[in-house]
């Protein structure tokens, strides 16, 4: 899928490439630039990575409680959650991001499983008053992020951002274009990190993009590409679907479990094996953390070995300014996951396991 803020990125000498099945920026700039701009002032950044689906009719919320792992019966109007999309084998087919508006709800999930995540909503509307809207080819999204960013978008545009809890969403003008800003910090804590992401109609985000952009060079920040996203993300711990959890995993395997999940809610799809692992309290492989004895990230799939034998596989990584080296995410059997231990890795090089 390519981005609609293709042109002006191009304009801006940005160069590209996949992402998780989107065409998006790699790079603006150098790596430390982004990644400096982003630490200590101000980034923009694409994330043009999502489907977007909206979901009307009276018994929206009902119907979506019924089918995904956290509570949204109770969501109200402004508020946002968490939620996964399970098969009844409890591997997750989507993370989404559910957003309460006053007429409809905004579920955010990854544009590279689109079609199965659509055709899995909709096949379980039956008997409820719900309409789905797949808003994909319609509606776009950018974030700004950094420890000035609730301050300078306050200072500019009264929006409140700094009053906001994370997840909260708000209908709002943004140089008289209509707009959902939704408080969330993609690659740290909120109070370290503050972040809004912004979502419009496709024709209309190149100029918000284009205005914010012209905002965020003044106040000394930068456009950022997804290769500094990821060093960013990372170096915070946290993990991106569908690379570091997807539908070979379930959920406690992710740990995602605390944020995505609501124990004491109804049936849904899934909830079955969820129950089980968690009164067994045990699972036998589980996402860790990495810091690599190389300054060159290994690839995704590259397998983790304790004495030659395999007992990982590294998800994700990148070359994290930071810590000078290459971090990252990935799966190991639960005798090798304590925080110190070292790995194998097939690259040649090792990875250290972190809290």
């Amino acid at each position: 899928m390519e981005t609609p803020l293709i042109e002006l990125e191009r304009a801006a000498k940005a160069t590209f490439a996949d992402y998780h099945g989107c065409t998006l920026p790699e790079h603006f700039s150098d790596l430390d630039t982004e990644h400096r701009a982003a630490r200590e002032t101000l980034a923009i950044f694409d994330t043009n990575w999502h489907a977007i689906i909206e979901l009307s009719g009276p018994d929206r919320l009902r119907y979506l409680n019924a089918i995904v792992s956290n509570d949204v019966k109770n969501l109200k109007e402004g508020e946002g959650r968490y939620a996964l999309l399970l098969n009844p084998q409890g591997r997750i087919l989507a993370e989404l991001e559910i957003y309460a508006l006053s007429d409809r709800l905004i579920t955010l999930s990854h544009a590279s499983l689109r079609e199965r995540t659509v055709q899995t909503l909709d096949k379980y509307i039956i008997m409820d008053d719900v309409t789905l809207n797949d808003a994909t080819d319609k509606m776009g999204s950018f974030a700004i992020e950094g420890p000035q960013a609730a301050r300078d978008l306050d200072h500019a545009y009264n929006l409140g951002i700094a009053d906001m809890p994370e997840l909260a969403i708000r209908a709002v003008h943004i140089d008289s274009i209509p707009c959902e800003i939704v408080r969330r910090s993609r690659f740290g804590p909120r109070e370290k990190s503050p972040g809004v992401e912004i979502l419009a109609s496709r024709k209309l985000l190149p100029e918000l993009w284009e205005n914010l952009s012209k905002l965020v060079t003044s106040r000394g920040g930068t456009a950022i590409g997804t290769t500094t996203f990821e060093a960013l993300r990372l170096e915070s711990g946290i993990p991106f679907y569908p690379a570091d959890f997807n539908d070979t995993v379930i959920p406690h395997e992710a740990r995602v479990e605390d944020t995505h999940i609501n124990f004491n809610k109804g049936c849904y799809t899934g909830q079955e094996i969820v129950e089980r692992v968690r009164s067994r309290g045990q699972v036998n492989r589980i996402r860790v953390r990495l810091k690599f004895s190389s300054a060159e990230p290994p690839a995704y799939g590259t397998r983790l070995r304790a004495d030659g034998r395999e007992v990982g596989v590294v998800t994700s990584a990148a070359y994290s300014p930071r810590d000078k080296t290459a971090i990252g995410m990935g799966y190991s059997r639960r005798e090798h996951d304590a925080p110190g231990t070292v790995l194998e890795v097939d690259d040649g090089s090792t990875a250290e396991i972190i809290e």
